[in-house]
């Protein structure tokens, strides 16, 4: 944030507030509208923070299925949280808190305990005022310390679920200055079977947000190309908002494209004037401009990744995704991603892997997939195939190279099948616990790296800080045995095995934290940047 004297703004006139609601149906896409909106707006010189509120009843993300909600995303104090908070940190380029994710679940629990203890003096304890009380108090929380502070109440208007968050904004309104709240609403623009642009269900979703007592500011349609004139007349006049309030969100390739679209509509500079602080951001010509160049260049080339996994679910690898993606746009080169069932890869077979360029293991839990994840490691090891693996791919990797290379045949993890060769076994603090939420080794570590190797190359110091989330870890009896057959633990934390990596090998590569977390479209993750450099290099420097 640039400083009073350059721009004239003064902190102290208070924290704004931008609350986003959707509509119609689910995955809509609100998420990255309100996380490119606060892109432009901190290119613009303001700190933005963000605040995700999931309405279900766990407590946080960490126990849930990935078929289910995709990816459990870790953020630096090891908060589980849903997976929209890393496009937040991804397209803010900010670390976030657990107190920016907000559940049904911590909130009960919360009041529940303040109940238990007491601390209501004998009141009916109900969802108005305590549950919208404790709601208000978390989002101010949570937005200290930025000028802006978007708030994306996840699910859609109607949901029995959100209910208390849409009456809790309803109060916030009511308690702050009309001035520093804005409400956009993003519903679903669909066609009709004669390519009409049809506006009946934003008109009922926006009739459902003003019977609980909500007026949107602003509406944004996402729809497969631009709102014609036509449809946005009819949105304004119908949902009763100025017809320049009224937004395009289309269809594009990438959605790193959407900041640009965001910002082609005029979205940014609408909020700005909404609230008052035309003058106080930074001139046009002074505004950051590294994302539109970044995401714009052309690329020289192209690499095909296998992502070898047991969830058929994209989401359920967002952050690895997006993290090749950034490397991509550090390196100018496209990077194609292909999908290959850890089930489909039987022993001594490697058809599914021929015509890739390199090879992804991603973490995961239980043993489903797991012989598939071992055989393309050893694919990858034994035929010069870049190779990145991540958590539970760093312990296959440690489980075949004791299999194949150390000679022990049934060599496994002790969390995966009984063993007489456990290389992988659990944390000694990971013994005695008895619940599985919010227990495992979470969240931001150092990891102290060995001067000359690989990943001393890569990171360019002699440590890093990546988020961790697993309840295993390399056996200490093993790792002897381990470094004498040639593989090298190249980063460690205390006793913990972080790093493994072969010289020898054009980038055999893995990491027990998950390096994916911190990436960003302006500043991707080294061992992503390093398997893109290998897969180049073999393939001639012009793939």
């Amino acid at each position: 944030m640039p400083t009073e004297s350059e721009t004239g703004y003064d902190p102290s006139l208070g924290r704004k507030f931008i609350f986003v609601t959707g509509g119609v149906m689910s995955g809509l896409g609100k998420g990255i509208t309100a996380a490119s909106t606060g892109r432009l707006l901190a290119n613009a010189g303001f700190d933005v923070s963000a605040v995700k509120i999931d309405p279900y009843l766990n407590v946080d993300a960490g126990t849930m299925n990935p078929f289910q909600h995709g990816e459990v995303y870790v953020l630096k104090d090891g908060g589980e949280v849903d997976l929209d908070l890393g496009n937040y940190e991804r397209f803010l380029d900010i670390d976030m808190t657990f107190d920016h994710n907000v559940t049904t679940g911590k909130v009960y629990q919360h009041v529940i305990q303040k109940e238990r203890a007491g601390d209501y003096l004998g009141k009916t304890v109900q969802i108005i005022p305590h549950i919208t009380d404790d709601i208000k108090r978390r989002v101010r929380e949570a937005a200290q310390g930025s000028d802006i502070c978007i708030i994306e109440v996840g699910g859609t208007v109607g949901d029995i679920e959100g209910m208390p968050y849409l009456e809790a904004l309803r109060q916030f309104a009511h308690e702050e200055d009309e001035d520093d709240i804005l409400f956009a609403h993003v519903t679903l623009v669909p066609y009709s079977k004669n390519g009409e642009q049809k506006t009946k269900p934003t008109q009922h979703s926006v009739k459902e947000l003003r019977s609980i007592g909500l007026q949107p500011d602003i509406l944004v349609g996402r729809c497969s190309d631009p709102l014609d004139a036509q449809t946005r007349e009819k949105i304004a006049l119908f949902c009763d908002v100025p017809r320049d309030a009224v937004f395009s969100n289309p269809d594009v390739e990438d959605i790193y494209h959407v900041p640009l679209m965001v910002e082609d509509e005029g979205l940014d500079e609408y909020v700005l004037s909404h609230f008052g602080l035309q003058a106080e951001a930074l001139p046009e010509g002074e505004r950051d401009t590294e994302w539109r160049e970044r995401v714009t260049r052309e690329t020289t080339g192209s690499v095909d990744v296998a992502l070898v996994g047991k969830y058929g679910l994209e989401d359920a690898y967002m952050s690895i995704h997006e993290a090749l993606k950034h490397a991509g746009l550090e390196r100018q080169i496209e990077v194609e991603r292909t999908w290959v069932s850890a089930e489909n890869i039987a022993d001594g077979h490697g058809d599914e892997l021929e015509d890739v360029d390199g090879v992804i293991v991603p973490g995961g839990f239980g043993s489903r997939g797991t012989e598939g994840k071992i055989n393309a490691i050893e694919y990858a090891r034994t035929n010069d195939v870049p190779f990145l693996g991540l958590c539970l791919g760093f312990q296959m990797a440690v489980v075949e190279y004791a299999r194949n290379v150390l000679g022990l045949d049934q060599a496994h993890s002790a969390e995966l099948e009984d063993t007489p060769h456990p290389v992988i076994d659990l944390l000694p603090e990971q013994k005695d616990l008895d619940d599985m939420g919010g227990t495992m080794r979470l969240g931001a570590h150092t990891t102290e790296i060995e001067p000359g190797t690989i990943a001393h190359d890569l990171y360019e110091s002699t440590t890093c800080e990546e988020r961790h989330r697993h309840r295993y870890e390399v056996n200490p009896e093993y790792i002897p045995d381990l470094e004498d057959a040639g593989l090298v633990f190249s980063g460690t934390s205390g006793r913990r095995m972080e790093i493994l990596e072969l010289p020898e090998h054009p980038y055999f590569f893995g990491t027990q934290f998950h390096p994916e977390f911190r990436s960003r479209p302006t500043r991707a993750s080294p061992p992503f940047v390093g398997f893109l450099d290998a897969m180049v290099e073999l393939a001639g420097g012009d793939s």
